[in-house]
């Protein structure tokens, strides 16, 4: 429990300037045995960022493959390991554990004004089981391959000789670094909120880690076991999804989809967590319908465990069941679509700030939207049939998987990356590579809508003349959107070497994590934080580049709460 210090100035001193999280300690060993969340969050930022460079790579080989439609340098075979691969990667090592494991894990403490999490050690332990979980995906690249898809569909994944045991091993251990972040976040949220911070005065991004938390300790289980018993079933010829045994390969479908379709709220809750606080920071406003947005996310996560027969109207469901799955797959739309529009709300007439997160932020909106919309299409039975497996599905789920959880987490790596680091970075590059991510990402992937609509299979490494346009056209994104990311990493990187010191509060936002020094000092306050509404701006105040956002007293003369050089965009 923290007492509230209503004396307390916010901004950077010069112990803490000294005493900071990166400064405090040093060696790799300090590194390796923290047990400080910010540091941890730090580890695995860099971890996820390496895998998504991996699984980026992979995607760009595929796109170069798919150029001509006969063989370019890849054999069917090969081919088909490498799409697996892109997809294990980035599902289960990257989009996962992206949002809530490495900005999850620095910023939940710092924003309930807490030292750490409950429980640091299981925290260090998440941390380690991601990377062990890595490394057998890496052993299964290494050992031979992996054919199957990121889905590991019985019967193939039985009687396949690729490495099916490594990589579902590794799957099954990333799931307890899952279910132990989960388990962290819920304790913490529920027992070491500041006085003052009642359930609904509490930023709502914490309230998407929370919805996401749930969705990691009741789904995840199955998961484990469905992978435990995949491997039982190839080790020992057991008869539970094997045909000739007595098995029933749909019964997989059953299981892998039961975690599967929560495990996408798992990657998109908490990029609608970072949403909403970007929208209302950069609109100067407070959140619209903060109370429908934060049941909007438990709506979600509840839901989200409802809706995992759309994967299978083809595989045998009864038509009875087909109706109720396409049913509640619309239902599933209703508080995602609340969300969207009290985030239009609250820009309605706001002064607008197009900072580089806010540009990301926007970006979300569309590109989610865009994936949202389509998703109808495959909620529909009359529709689905002739779109299952097809580039139709493949653009959908890139649309809000990459066009939400990737754009969200730049956005919140952006908007969070001086608190962090404590350097700003160039905004004029940012937005530029801000824009070639957007161009790219639609070039590449909108076609391939129309690629699926025209009854193109997903996954073939070889296709008829009449697709070579459009695959061409979307290779040409994906390298556009590739020189995009590239450009990011370099602004960011470089805003390390050469970027200024960051202000304590750089943005004018009101949440907690901006009371205390950028980068946080060790024990994240040097004094105990204002227990504020969240969502409340007008004792804000603009001091200066070096100085950030201030608050000042209701009797103190106001001043322009927005930058001189930014001009709000009414």
């Amino acid at each position: 429990m923290i007492a509230i210090n209503e004396n307390a100035a916010p901004g950077s001193t010069p112990a803490a300037e000294q005493n900071n999280y990166l400064t405090c300690d040093s060696g790799l060993r300090s590194w390796l045995f923290t047990l400080d969340h910010k540091r941890i969050g730090v580890m695995y930022l860099a971890g996820i960022l390496l895998t998504f460079l991996i699984g980026g790579l992979i995607a760009l080989v595929i796109r170069l493959e798919l150029f001509t439609p006969g063989k370019a340098f890849l054999s069917e075979d090969r081919y088909n390991e490498l799409f697996t691969l892109h997809g294990a990667i980035m599902t289960f090592l990257f989009l996962i554990p992206s949002i809530p494991a490495a900005l999850g894990n620095f910023l939940l403490p710092v924003m309930l004004g807490a030292k750490d999490v409950a429980f640091p050690r299981m925290n260090l332990a998440s941390f380690y089981l991601w990377v062990v979980g890595a490394i057998f995906f890496l052993l299964a690249l290494v050992l031979g391959g992996l054919d199957t898809g990121w889905t590991f569909y019985t019967p193939y994944s039985t009687t396949t000789s690729s490495t099916v045991i490594a990589a579902t091993i590794g799957v099954f251990i990333l799931g307890f670094s899952s279910i132990f972040t989960g388990l962290n976040f819920v304790v913490t949220i529920n027992t070491m909120r500041p006085p003052g911070m009642t359930w609904f005065k509490m930023p709502l991004f914490l309230w998407s880690l929370y919805a996401t938390s749930i969705i990691q300790l009741l789904a995840t289980p199955v998961l484990g076991i469905t992978m435990i018993l995949l491997t039982a079933e190839k080790m020992l010829g057991i008869g539970i999804f094997d045909p000739a045994l007595g098995g029933d390969p749909v019964l997989y479908q059953h299981f892998f989809w039961f975690y599967s379709h929560p495990a996408v709220y798992i990657m998109i809750l908490p990029a609608m967590g970072v949403i909403s606080e970007l929208i209302s920071v950069f609109s100067s406003k407070p959140i619209f319908g903060y109370r429908f947005i934060a049941f909007s996310s438990i709506a979600i996560a509840l839901l989200g465990f409802l809706v995992w027969g759309h994967h299978m109207f083809i595989s045998s469901d009864s038509p009875l069941a087909a109706v109720i799955f396409s049913a509640l797959t619309f239902s599933v739309s209703i508080p995602s679509g609340i969300k969207v529009f009290n985030w239009l709300a609250t820009m309605y007439k706001g002064s607008i700030r197009l900072t580089t997160p806010m540009c990301y932020a926007l970006s979300f909106i569309l590109l989610f939207g865009i994936g949202g919309l389509t998703g109808l299409f495959l909620g529909a039975l009359a529709t689905d049939v002739h779109l299952h497996d097809t580039y139709f599905v493949v653009a959908h789920f890139h649309y809000v998987m990459m066009g939400g959880t990737l754009i969200a987490f730049l956005a919140a790596l952006h908007y969070w990356w001086p608190k962090m680091f404590g350097r700003m970075f160039n905004e004029f590059w940012a937005k530029v590579a801000c824009l070639v991510i957007f161009v790219g990402f639609n070039w590449t992937f909108f076609p391939q809508f129309l690629l699926g609509t025209r009854g193109m299979p997903r996954r073939y490494a070889r296709y008829e003349a009449e697709f070579q346009s459009l695959h061409q056209v979307s290779t040409v994104g994906a390298m556009v959107l590739g020189v995009g990311l590239f450009i990011c990493a370099g602004v960011l990187l470089m805003s390390l070497i050469r970027g200024r010191r960051a202000p304590s509060n750089p943005w004018g936002a009101a949440t907690l994590e901006w009371q205390c020094s950028s980068p946080p000092p060790h024990h994240n306050f040097e004094q105990c934080p204002l227990a504020t509404d969240p969502y409340d701006y007008s004792e804000l105040v603009f001091e200066g580049e070096d100085e950030g956002f201030v608050r000042r007293p209701p009797d103190f003369p106001k001043r322009s709460n927005l930058p001189e050089e930014e001009p709000a965009l009414v």
